[in-house]
């Protein structure tokens, strides 16, 4: 049997299926929900009882629910073509070569991992974070193809497709970067490449996978204008491509960024926090201050907007993209540029409709984090952004 994880394409004949979705969705979230809710309760009760012994484990089983729960929350969100993406001209060689490390050590000693990058490689525009989990899942489900060993190819290519063979992929005709991962391992029958882009489908044994690993690629590459491709034979190994579109530009040198662990750097620079939910307000308030920031907050939009048109320094906006009171944050950061044309905009979002942040497009100056996020990716993301 194959171990190729297969999940989510969208066509309009997997829609049939929303309600199968939501069930899903609902049965597994209520889990993750259930860790969270009930290990903060003896977390509490243990703390009133002045019992501070073995507290740890309820703190883990915390985080470790909400983390689940955040890889779901995105992985669905790729799935209905709804996430933010931060597209940037990228060198995907470069980019493969930063990951090489950490793929032969994911994959393990009894997978041979053989790189093929191509000379002259043309530059695509892609969300680089999204391209570096894509690869990475497309390895590890490669490596759960190959169980006695075998070895893994990831190779690029330049492409240009004529009428015919963007035809056959889908696609436009032009010129695109292709990065395929192919595996030596058991290989797909032609009903489970049917399949593979339908939710929730999957062959790997229960409880070793949700069924979303490739909606996720598949939903982030068609949103990114390329397309996904499987070719394989039972017996004779798996290739996966990804048929990314070429940009053409001036563009600088393009490094792949690395994050920054230590987000303590504020001298005094002011920001403007909106979001309507007061718990998650309060949190990112105080990292803000704890780094050294000045925290302003707001519960919607009208409220920020008047800060926004005052005379009061602000260094970044954080916003919500999802706000009360008539305005969402996208609103809320065209209407302050109109003043303070250079302002620098992180979006927060959760669950954001494309035309809330420019149909998945971000302008100059703005980035977008998503929620559940890390309280230190936070303090990293505004750092990166004030300093830059």
């Amino acid at each position: 049997m194959n171990h190729w994880q297969a999940d989510g394409g969208f066509g309009l004949h997997v829609f049939h299926k929303n309600n199968e979705i939501a069930g899903y969705c609902s049965v597994l979230h209520a889990m993750q929900l259930a860790g969270i809710t009930g290990s903060l309760e003896l977390l509490e009760r243990r703390l009133t009882e002045g019992c501070l012994l073995g507290i740890e484990r309820y703190i883990v089983g915390a985080q470790s629910s909400a983390r689940r729960a955040a890889a779901l929350t995105q992985r669905l969100l790729a799935f209905s073509r709804r996430q933010t993406l931060d597209p940037k001209p990228t060198n995907i060689n470069r980019l493969i070569s930063g990951m090489e490390e950490l793929i032969r050590r994911t994959v393990g000693p009894g997978i041979e991992v053989e790189v093929v990058g191509a000379g002259g490689i043309w530059t695509t525009i892609i969300d680089q974070s999204q391209l570096e989990s894509a690869l990475l899942n497309l390895c590890i489900n490669a490596r759960d193809a190959t169980p006695s060993g075998g070895r893994i190819t990831i190779e690029t290519a330049n492409k240009w497709l004529d009428e015919r063979a963007a035809r056959e992929r889908e696609l436009s005709p032009g010129q695109y970067i292709s990065l395929c991962v192919t595996d030596t391992g058991t290989g797909m029958t032609p009903d489970i490449i049917a399949h593979a882009f339908d939710p929730f489908f999957t062959t790997k044994p229960l409880g070793q996978g949700t069924g979303l690993g490739l909606s996720m690629i598949h939903g982030f590459v068609r949103q990114s204008g390329g397309q996904v491709r499987i070719y394989s034979e039972p017996g004779k190994g798996t290739t996966m491509c990804l048929y990314l579109p070429r940009f053409v530009g001036e563009i600088g040198d393009v490094e792949v960024p690395e994050v920054p662990h230590v987000a303590d750097s504020g001298r005094g620079e002011t920001v403007l926090v909106i979001d309507d939910e007061p718990t998650v307000r309060m949190l990112m308030v105080d990292v803000l201050e704890e780094a050294g920031y000045i925290a302003i907050e707001a519960g919607d939009g009208p409220t920020g907007l008047k800060v926004l048109q005052s005379s009061v320094r602000i260094d970044l906006l954080i916003t919500d993209v999802g706000l009360p009171g008539g305005m969402n944050g996208r609103q809320v950061a065209e209407a302050a540029r109109v003043n303070r044309p250079g302002l620098k905009v992180l979006f927060v979002t959760g669950f954001a409709e494309n035309a809330a942040v420019g149909n998945g497009l971000l302008d100059p100056g703005m980035e977008v984090i998503a929620k559940p996020f890390a309280v230190t990716a936070l303090g990293n993301k505004v750092r990166q952004m004030i300093e830059g």
